[in-house]
């Protein structure tokens, strides 16, 4: 793995108005979804997977944004 892909892997992000709003807009769908799959699925196991998968969703899609967006 390289140096820099790790520096950046671990380094802070401080976040920008224009990727705060991406943050909001990404948690406010993500939080429609796990309404609906909360109304359509029967508290289970895999409901409960289901919505530990869309927090990783969530999270990951956050770190795509503050790692990869340029300064």
């Amino acid at each position: 793995m390289a140096i820099d892909r790790i520096e950046n892997a671990f380094e802070y992000h401080s976040p920008t108005d224009a990727q705060q709003r991406k943050y909001v807009a990404i948690r406010n769908t993500a939080r429609e979804v796990a309404y609906m799959l909360t109304e359509l699925c029967p508290d289970s196991r895999e409901l409960s997977l289901a919505m530990t998968k869309l927090e990783e969703t969530v999270m990951w899609a956050n770190a795509a944004i503050a790692r990869n967006t340029p300064p």
